[in-house]
């Protein structure tokens, strides 16, 4: 880490704004090495081509996004006031389109699944994400009175052991911890338990979080696709039916272990020629056995809602694992951004199913009753661009 602040200190301090103040850590990972080395890429070219929106957003009031390990127990302790927060304001969307919306947490967790066929395995799914997460963000901020930045989730930095994280802890500062232990469970099978092309053994949770902030959240819609072996099945259908449970993970060691290490985000980072190559990696190659850093990270969560595709948002810990995944993308785009910052491909269905067409940068991204006007995938290509004006430490 020691690289990737000195890396952030130059770009911002080199722009005239005042360093970033973390909390350093031991490891030095390689992947905080490429982020520094993408970091003052983002300065020369910044230096060289102007920024997208000179008068809102420069390096000089850009906003640093760090991880959760960084944050003081005052930050921690305020960011999860708000999530607490959130969860407790009506919800705006209306009941005819989500009944199991009550609260504006539910807003999210519902336009989430409302899209979930449209968001992955498509060339939309890192701009729709980085905008979701966003909107995430400014809703804690402009609703619930917080006054600091999305924290994202390093899974390299503790994937031997991710309970053993400060976001997995279960402490009064954590995402709180794993579920209560329910022995006897068999593996769980991606993407389906009819079709088992990755198998993953249980870990030692699966039942209702039993410490930390969120043990008496409660999830509200979903589930959709449920991986436990014992769900609590949604009245609806398409999961946006009244569900009211408990938050369950199962906090896995396998996936974080087997797919989100420090050497599987660098080989993301330096193997990835194209973007379709970039996205389709990080999501996985499932009947090859390759869970990919998105699908891992997730399943690292576990539980219900944490490994359901549709509803995985009702999960707080949803968010910080998705401004890693914008983290990734981010640098990726910045080790070359020539070619990178507006690269896009894939189309617009899952997986191209059915066969659709190309998805192209004047494709819109709406975010339905979260709350927030449409934007294009150009739009939403740069971090300093747009609605939007921040960077990763």
């Amino acid at each position: 880490m020691k690289i990737l602040r000195l890396a952030t200190v130059v770009l911002l301090s080199g722009a005239g704004a005042a360093p970033v103040d973390t909390e350093e850590t031991q490891t030095l990972l390689e992947t905080d090495a490429l982020v520094a080395q993408g970091v003052l890429n983002l300065r020369s070219y910044s230096a060289k081509h102007g920024y997208p929106n000179p008068q809102t957003c420069t390096l000089k009031n850009v906003a640093v996004r760090r991880e959760w390990s960084t944050f003081t127990t005052r930050e921690k302790k305020n960011y999860i006031a708000a999530v607490q927060c959130i969860s407790k304001k009506p919800s705006q969307t209306p009941s005819t389109l989500a009944s199991g919306a009550k609260t504006r947490y539910d807003d999210f967790v519902a336009t989430h699944i409302n899209q979930t066929m449209s968001i992955h395995g498509t060339g939309n799914f890192l701009s729709w994400h980085r905008y979701f997460t966003w909107a995430y963000e400014q809703t804690l901020r402009t609703e619930c009175g917080y006054t600091g930045f999305q924290p994202y989730y390093s899974w390299p930095r503790w994937s031997n052991d991710p309970a053993k994280s400060p976001v997995f802890d279960g402490s009064e500062t954590s995402i709180s911890g794993d579920g209560e232990l329910i022995a006897g469970r068999n593996n769980t099978c991606i993407p389906a338990q009819e079709y088992c092309a990755i198998s993953l053994p249980p870990g030692n949770g699966g039942g209702c979080v039993k410490s930390g902030p969120f043990k008496n959240f409660t999830v509200n819609l979903g589930p959709v696709t449920p991986v436990v072996a014992d769900p609590v099945l949604n009245p609806d259908s398409n999961g946006l039916g009244y569900n009211p449970r408990c938050l369950r993970r199962d906090i896995s060691k396998a996936a974080a272990q087997g797919w989100t290490k420090d050497s599987d985000v660098v080989s993301l980072l330096k193997n990835s020629a194209n973007f379709l190559n970039f996205t389709t990696t990080m999501q996985g190659d499932f009947p090859n056995g390759f869970l990919g850093v998105h699908t891992s990270g997730h399943f690292t969560i576990g539980g219900d809602p944490g490994g359901d595709l549709f509803a995985s948002p009702a999960d707080p810990a949803f968010y910080l694992h998705h401004a890693m995944i914008d983290r990734v993308y981010w640098t990726w785009q910045n080790l070359n951004l020539q070619n990178r910052l507006y690269e896009i491909g894939g189309t617009i269905t899952l997986n191209d199913q059915p066969p659709s067409r190309n998805t192209t940068l004047e494709d819109t991204i709406g975010l339905g009753f979260v709350g927030f006007p449409d934007l294009t995938i150009r739009e939403a290509s740069s971090t300093l661009a747009g609605p939007f004006c921040y960077i990763y430490a």
